[in-house]
């Protein structure tokens, strides 16, 4: 299912860099300043993977306000999460085993890759170069680089398009039912790290065409 790819496309929170702490020391201290509850990691791990602006609306439901009443704090919250978040982005969080050397075997065969995330561009852009990975993709877009986000197919189709590549020649390789989903309905084959966050979930149980459990297992895959 893996022979035929020449461009791919890779998620980043869960699957190539573990963020759970940026996203522990953010959230919680934005909760803090707002009032309400924290949060635990294991909490924090199901709420991930939506992007930002689901991940503070969950926390305070999970908190004690009703869906309205989270709405209403919901700006407030956004503003106090991104200021919070430009200071930590990066700092509690590491990139996982052999992401490194998968994403250099996979430009040395020539393949062309983009990062597609739900994490806001530029902390998006932030957090690559900070760990050292940008060099890999010419491109990166980020939860509010489209109209919508995965686990629509929008971002992957645009993706697609912007690598100069097929759909069904491009690889996509994330973490959750989100990556999942999205790849299906752009017509991407998809591949899925078990190491990742899915809700919290087993992503085993997510259809998908190869399961890894390191990125430098991929290249095998594709030959």
């Amino acid at each position: 299912m893996l022979r035929g790819i020449r461009a791919a496309i890779v998620d980043l929170d869960g699957t190539m860099v573990d963020t759970l702490g940026d996203f522990d020391v953010t959230l919680n201290a934005t909760l803090r300043e707002l009032g309400r509850p924290v949060v635990v990691r294991a909490d924090i791990e199901r709420m991930v993977g939506k992007g930002s602006m689901h991940l503070i609306r969950s926390a305070l439901v999970h908190g004690g306000l009703d869906g309205a009443g989270a709405q209403e704090r919901l700006d407030e919250a956004w503003a106090i999460y991104q200021r919070h978040y430009a200071a930590t982005n990066g700092a509690h969080s590491e990139v996982y085993a052999g992401v490194d050397e998968g994403l250099r075997a996979l430009r040395e065969r020539g393949l062309p890759l983009a990062c597609v995330t739900n994490k806001p561009l530029a902390f998006a852009r932030e957090l690559l170069q900070a760990k050292g990975l940008a060099p890999f993709f010419s491109q990166v877009f980020g939860g509010d680089s489209f109209a919508r986000s995965k686990p629509d197919p929008l971002p992957l189709i645009e993706t697609c398009k912007a690598l100069g590549s097929e759909p069904p020649h491009t690889l996509m390789v994330g973490d959750s039912l989100n990556d999942a989903l999205a790849a299906r309905a752009a017509g991407c084959p998809v591949a899925l790290v078990t190491y990742g966050y899915n809700h919290g979930e087993p992503v085993r149980g997510v259809d998908a065409d190869a399961y890894l459990d390191r990125l430098d297992e991929l290249l095998a895959r594709l030959q």
